[in-house]
Parts: structure tokens; C-alpha cells; sequence
């Protein structure tokens, strides 16, 4: 038999190899990856603790960026965080808003050279440049760059009338203030809210908020500076008394609520008081009528859709107007507030039921015989 030839001893060479591997996946020393994400982070914060001097005029408090990661090139670095804050007053709960931080190495310390939306996100108003403030005394007024403080100073007074207005034809619990926002142009508002222009072009304003009960930030009524501006000082008051109605009735309002309910609602209380008969209020359905084109049901969530048939969507918004002025004037404007707020919280059948008396066929049936009569 041959002797067994053994190999040779290499095990100190792999053992000091395996320990140089170990140590390159060992706590790091400074200036390493996980250092510098912690520095990157310490950065966001420490620039984050006071409001930006260009924002000074604005009423912001709690604010803050939460900084959820962080990518680093070299002596660049870009950290994704969400910024919350509130408006002093108005917000009950934080605004949020994804944002993107760029922050760059100098002299060994990591500094915040860029904060900007986050992709997809949408900006903030103060992305768009400078922010000017008209404070009333139920209203803040934000207005975007090239918006004058004359014209700011005019819609917080109209804003501060449609408070009141809001509150007399909605006297559930609400919050009696309005934070309005006016972009510096058409397409300033449309990149703001994330839609095409054409979705608010004739617009005179539009409401943004969540439905629903529970914390949350103010509603901001956001104004089209060339719709309104194109607008009299009654259809002024009208539209922002219609938004303001709006965010009046966010608590009540849900996903169960008709769009028919919500935007007649909001259209009752704007014109409730005004002098114009309804056929001079709603010129679009009375054309129809007398062309003996009765709508055979009430207006459904898609007739209200922007950037559609203008006519059609006009015709939609003022026979909503007229179904809840018709219920107002037949059972009351307490059964109309009644029948709004438990719409939010039942199926439409029964809050017709328990509110008014009459099935949905009944008060459409209702509603035909009104409009009929007063539109032709």
C-alpha cells in the first residue's frame, strides 16, 4: 500500500483571507456608508427646525421633514422625506407632502442645497415662487407669485362674507374659517392640483380636502385667478360661497353622499337671497326644458365631470341647485340639512324616507313637475 499523501497545510492563508472578508463586513469606520446616512439625516433635520425666511409672512407651525431614505453619490446626496406642517388657526391636523432633499458635502459637512416636490408629488404652493398673505377675519388668503395684494385683500373680504353665509344655511358643527389659495395663473392652479388646465378653464374656483370625519387640514379653497377674474361681484360671491359651503359640509360629507346632494347643497346656500328667478339662474336646464328635454332623473355623479360637455355640466349643476332648493322650499331647510347629514351615513333611500317621506321616484317626480313650471 501507498502511502496516504496528505495536502498541504493551507489553512492560515484561507483563515487570513476569510478575515479580511469578515472585516469588510464589520462596523464601519467614519465616512462610511452608514455614517454618512446618519449625518445626511442629522443635516435634513437640523436645516428643518426653523421655517425657510421666504415662508415668514405664512402662519406655519409644526413644521417638519421626515427623511425616510437617503441615496448618495459620492459628495451628493438626495433624501426622500415628507414634510408635515400646519397652518396656525385653521389646520387641525398636519398638512403632508412628499419631498426631495439634494444636499451636497462641503468643508466635511453635508449641506441642503435644493428641497423640491417629491417625483409624482405635487407642489406646495411656494414651489411656484413667492407667497403673499391677506389675512381676514374668518379667511387666509395665500396668493402665488405675480398675484397682487390689492386683488388678495378683495378675496379675503368676499371669503370673509361667505363664512357667515355658509354657517347660516349649514349650522352643524364646522370650523368658521376658509384658507384660500390663489396660483399666480390658470396653469400655475392646474400643476398644483396635478390636472390638465382644460379641467378648470371657465372654473371660478374648485375645493380640495378629505371627506369625512376626523382630524384633518383645513380644506383649501384653490381660486383660477382668470375664471374669477372674468367674474361680477355677484357671481364672486356666489362661487366662493359655494366652495366655502363646501368646506362647511366635509364632516357631513362621505362617499355615500349623492354629488347631486353635495353641489346642490353648496349651490343652495350660495343662492340663497339672490334675486335672480331660477330661470335666469339656471339658463342651460331652462333651454333644455323648453326644448322639451326634461331630464328623466336626477343628475348622476358623471354629469358633473370637468373638462366634458360644458353644457351638459352646467345643466347637472343647476338642477342639483334646483332638487335642493325644491326640498327646501317643500319640507324645509332644517329636512334639508337633516337628509344631508344622514345621506353621509345611510343609503340615499332611507335618509329620503326618514327625512322627507318620499322615495327617490317620488321626489324625482317631484323635482320634474318643479322644474316644469319654473323653467319654462
Amino acid at each position: 500500500m501507498l502511502p496516504v499523501r496528505r495536502p498541504p497545510r493551507i489553512l492560515p492563508l484561507v483563515a487570513l483571507l476569510l478575515g479580511v472578508l469578515l472585516a469588510g463586513c464589520g462596523p464601519q469606520p467614519a465616512g462610511s456608508a452608514d455614517t454618512a446616512e446618519r449625518e445626511v439625516r442629522r443635516a435634513v433635520a437640523d436645516w428643518s427646525r426653523t421655517v425657510p425666511e421666504a415662508l415668514a409672512g405664512i402662519p406655519l407651525t409644526d413644521w417638519a421633514y421626515e427623511v425616510s431614505s437617503v441615496r448618495r453619490d459620492g459628495a451628493r446626496a438626495l433624501a426622500a422625506a415628507r414634510l408635515r406642517y400646519r397652518l396656525a388657526g385653521y389646520d387641525t391636523a398636519p398638512e403632508e407632502s412628499a419631498r426631495e432633499v439634494e444636499l451636497v458635502r462641503e468643508d466635511g459637512a453635508w449641506r441642503v442645497g435644493a428641497d423640491r416636490p417629491a417625483p409624482g408629488a405635487l407642489p406646495q404652493l411656494w414651489d411656484q415662487g413667492p407667497v403673499s398673505v391677506a389675512a381676514g377675519t374668518h379667511s387666509l388668503v395665500l396668493g402665488g407669485a405675480g398675484q397682487s395684494a390689492g386683488t388678495l385683500r378683495e378675496i379675503a373680504a368676499e371669503a370673509d362674507r361667505a363664512v357667515p353665509a355658509a354657517s347660516a344655511a349649514w349650522p352643524g358643527p364646522w370650523a368658521g374659517r376658509v384658507v384660500v389659495l390663489v396660483p399666480g395663473s390658470l396653469d400655475a392652479m392646474a400643476r398644483l392640483l396635478g390636472r390638465p388646465a382644460d379641467t378648470y378653464r371657465g372654473l371660478g374656483a374648485v375645493t380640495t380636502g378629505r371627506v369625512g370625519a376626523g382630524p384633518a387640514p383645513a380644506d383649501r379653497v384653490v381660486v383660477n385667478p382668470e375664471g374669477y377674474a372674468g367674474l361680477g361681484a355677484e357671481g364672486r360671491r356666489i362661487i366662493l360661497t359655494h366652495e366655502v359651503a363646501h368646506v362647511a359640509t366635509r364632516a357631513a360629507t362621505s362617499a355615500t353622499t349623492p354629488l347631486w346632494l353635495s353641489e346642490g347643497f353648496a349651490d343652495w346656500a350660495a343662492y340663497r337671497g339672490a334675486a335672480a328667478a331660477p330661470a335666469q339662474a339656471a339658463p342651460a336646464l331652462a333651454r333644455a326644458v323648453r326644448r322639451g328635454e326634461l331630464p328623466g332623473e336626477l343628475p348622476r355623479t358623471e354629469d358633473f365631470a370637468f373638462g366634458g360637455d360644458p353644457d351638459a355640466a352646467a345643466r347637472a349643476y343647476e338642477g342639483a341647485w334646483l332638487a335642493c332648493r325644491l326640498i327646501a322650499a317643500e319640507w324645509g331647510g332644517k329636512a334639508l340639512v337633516e337628509l344631508y347629514g344622514r345621506a353621509g351615513r345611510e343609503p340615499l333611500e332611507t335618509a329620503l324616507r326618514s327625512t322627507l317621506g318620499v322615495d327617490r321616484a317620488g321626489l324625482t317626480q317631484a323635482w320634474q313637475e318643479s322644474l316644469r313650471g319654473e323653467l319654462r
